[in-house]
Order: C-alpha cells, then sequence, then structure tokens
C-alpha cells in the first residue's frame, strides 16, 4: 500500500504541474509552495480512498486522479494567485516586462509608427518630461509640416513674438500669451482646454479658408455680436446671422458651413455639428453619440462669451504652425504627447 501511495502521490504531482503550467502560472516560482499544499490535500484523499472511500483503487483509479486532480488544482490555483499577488507587490514588474506580458497577451499591437507611440508611451503611462516638450518647439515640422514654434513665439514682449507668447521655456509657457487679451495657452490637468492644443488641433473653418484670411469681416463680427449679446433665437439671429451658414462665400471660402454641418449624423456632417437652425447650433458638437451616455452635445456656442465659443474660435483661430495642410491629421504623435504632459500636470522638471 506504500509503494501504492507514492505513485499516486507521484501522478497527481504530475497532474498538479500539467494544471498549474496549462493556467499560464508560474509554477516554478511557486512550486514548494503549491508542493506542500497539494501533497497534504493528496494524503487526506489517499487516506480516504484506503477505507474504500473512493471503491477499489483498480477500480475507480481514472475517476480517483480526475477528482483529485480538480481539487488540488483549485487549491493551488488560488495559493498560487495569492503567492503571485504579494510577489508583485513586492518586485513591481518593470515596463519593459509588461509591454512583453502585453504583446504575449494580445493587448498590445503595434502597426505603425503612430501606433507605436500610443502602444509603448501613452499605453504605458510614461512619464512625458519637459525636455522633450522643449524639444518639440525647437524643432520644424514637429508638429505638421511648418517651422518650429519659437520662431514665432519666442518671448513675452508682444513687439518681438506673436501674441506676447514664449514657447521656448517652460515658465513661458505656463504664462501664456501677454498681449491683450492675455490668457493661458495651457491648463495642467486638462489638455483638451488647453488652447495650445486647440491651435495644432483644429482646422480654421470653413475648411481650406486662407491663414492671411481676416478675422474681423462682417460675416465674424456679426457672429460675435450674436453670442455675445446672449445667443437669443431673436430676429438678429434669424436675419443676419443664420443666412450666413448657408452662403458659400460668407465667411472667406467657396464652401457654406451646412455643406457638412446640416445634421447629427457622422458622416457625412462632421462632429455632428449642425447648424441649420437655432435648436441645432444650441445642441453642440456630438449630441448623438453623447446621447448614449447619457451626456449633453459639447457646446459650441456660449451665451455672452464669444471668445469662449468654439465656433467663433474657428472662425478665427488659424491652425498652427502656418500654412499646414488642414488634411494633416489632427493626432499627430508629437500632439499626442504634449497633450499627456499637460494631463500629468505639465510639471517643469
Amino acid at each position: 500500500m506504500a509503494s501504492t501511495r507514492k505513485k499516486s502521490l507521484g501522478k497527481i504531482n504530475y497532474l498538479l504541474r500539467f494544471y498549474v503550467d496549462g493556467q499560464g502560472i508560474q509554477y516554478q516560482s511557486y512550486c514548494p509552495a503549491v508542493n506542500f499544499v497539494a501533497i497534504g490535500l493528496a494524503r487526506v484523499a489517499l487516506s480516504n480512498q484506503e477505507k474504500d472511500v473512493f471503491g477499489g483503487l483498480k477500480k475507480y483509479s481514472g475517476t480517483f486522479y480526475l477528482v483529485a486532480a480538480l481539487i488540488v488544482g483549485g487549491s493551488s490555483l488560488f495559493f498560487s494567485a495569492v503567492l503571485s499577488a504579494a510577489d508583485e507587490m513586492a518586485n513591481p514588474a518593470s515596463v519593459t516586462h509588461q509591454m512583453w506580458r502585453k504583446i504575449r497577451l494580445g493587448e498590445l499591437k503595434i502597426e505603425g509608427d503612430h501606433d507605436a507611440v500610443k502602444a509603448l508611451v501613452l499605453q504605458g503611462n510614461i512619464p512625458i518630461t519637459y525636455d522633450y516638450i522643449a524639444t518639440l518647439m525647437r524643432t520644424p515640422n514637429a508638429f505638421g509640416n511648418g517651422p518650429a514654434c519659437i520662431v514665432c513665439h519666442s518671448s513675452n514682449d508682444p513687439s518681438r513674438s506673436y501674441r506676447g507668447l514664449d514657447l521656448s521655456s517652460c515658465e513661458g509657457i505656463l504664462r501664456g500669451s501677454t498681449e491683450a487679451p492675455a490668457r493661458p495657452v495651457i491648463s495642467p490637468g486638462k489638455p483638451m482646454d488647453s488652447r495650445l492644443v486647440h491651435k495644432l488641433r483644429n482646422n480654421r473653418m470653413p475648411l481650406g479658408v486662407s491663414f492671411l484670411h481676416p478675422t474681423d469681416t462682417e460675416s465674424i463680427q456679426k457672429v460675435k455680436k450674436w453670442i455675445d449679446s446672449g445667443a437669443a433665437d431673436d430676429e438678429f439671429f434669424k436675419t443676419s446671422v443664420l443666412p450666413l451658414f448657408a452662403e458659400p462665400t460668407a465667411f472667406g471660402s467657396e464652401i457654406a458651413c451646412v455643406s457638412c454641418h446640416a445634421g447629427f449624423r457622422d458622416p457625412p456632417n462632421f462632429n455632428e455639428v449642425n447648424l441649420s437652425s437655432h435648436e441645432a447650433i444650441m445642441t453642440g458638437a456630438f449630441s448623438r453619440t453623447n446621447k448614449k451616455l447619457d451626456r449633453p452635445g459639447i457646446p459650441i456656442v456660449i451665451p455672452h462669451e464669444a471668445e469662449k465659443s468654439r465656433l467663433y474660435q474657428r472662425l478665427t483661430e488659424n491652425r498652427m504652425p502656418p500654412g499646414i495642410n488642414p488634411g494633416e491629421e489632427s493626432d499627430h504623435p508629437n500632439t499626442s504627447l504634449l497633450m499627456r504632459w499637460i494631463e500629468q500636470g505639465a510639471w517643469c522638471k
């Protein structure tokens, strides 16, 4: 019987090794602890077997080993999970280890340069330092085809730098533009609320309008006046503002606004913006998508505040760098890294 018991324990140990390895657990790391618990349970099972709990050994050996393997395997998985969690807390995996683990599990796929930035840096939550941001500000074509940012923005002195904006230092970036109306260009922790991000991502509308087209034309001033006056659905809006969105040449282009923004479905209506009525305009952007999430649309008009209204901003603010092709994708990898730096607090160190 002693010989039979020894062989049985050996078979259970083999089944246990097969079961644990099959579940992807690092069996070798926890083998001593798992074996200690597993063999203890097996001995109890074998002692019951000697009392004919399972009947004759030869007759029920297949059933016995299956049940024993399930019992021992279940307990071993539990103890392995506990030990694994403890080990992770004591020895956190390096970012390299986490990367290869995600690749093996199919959670990480890299198919191009942009995907590499998203997968290795953004998903890996790698801290973005100001040193890299400083490099971007000094590098031509960093955010698309165009000159380096500091060519036009290197001082807080409005007589030397456009808008009195200094992008040559971290302090200058945090200070923002100093020329009236002075305002910050980033909001630490909030990349999507940061003006610098808007300028790098958003094309001026209508699409294709010249960089040199004036921003104070009669049509644009009517929109500004309407918003600053409260953005009401009044006679001025109906006769002087709404018709502008259907007029091809109203804002310096040959394309009417409603050619791309006449409904709430995207496509064909970009960003689900509808400029065909007062109600539609005040519904905002992405209203159809956000409705599924029980959220309102993103406002494009803020009554009494034209400068903060996306509608007015998109009619007056040129995308940077100057002359960039409007077809250039808005999610350039360097723009994504800048956004992550802002999201992480925009620290200067």
